[in-house]
């Protein structure tokens, strides 16, 4: 008879055999994250990784933090500090990233075809002001 275990034991199982599929989870978690905000399934995410990757312990001697205190980052309900996530991430071999949102209304925009470009018409009145034009 077939042994069942839990999907997040069949995670830990597959990521401790291939870290770089361990990264690609992460990556996707992370982006979930962004869209839905659900904390508590970000840090599940997180505690699968490290488990496959010698468990709480053999990343608190990576990252210098006390065991305890990893533990108690990791159950919580809250996210981490953004340097707390980013000594973890760097302990499991990846790192934060920052890249343009696809399809989406950003506070940073690329320049329309349509949009005037400020320099180009200061550049232009200078012009003008210098040599103005003929008439």
């Amino acid at each position: 008879m077939r042994k069942l275990r839990t999907w997040r034991a069949y995670l830990t199982e597959r990521f401790t055999a291939n870290p770089e599929e361990a990264i690609q989870y992460l990556k996707f978690s992370l982006e979930e994250y962004q869209v839905d905000g659900d904390t508590p399934l970000l840090l599940l995410a997180l505690r699968t990784v490290v488990e496959s990757q010698g468990g709480i312990s053999v990343l608190s001697k990576k990252t210098e933090i006390a065991p305890e205190s990893l533990s108690d980052i990791l159950s919580s309900n809250e996210a981490p500090r953004i340097d707390t996530l980013s000594t973890i991430l760097n302990a499991l071999g990846c790192r934060l990233l920052i890249e343009p949102v696809a399809d989406t209304d950003s506070c940073v925009e690329s320049k329309r075809e349509d949009e005037t470009d400020v320099n180009t018409t200061v550049e232009k009145s200078i012009a003008q002001v210098i040599e103005p034009p003929v008439s």
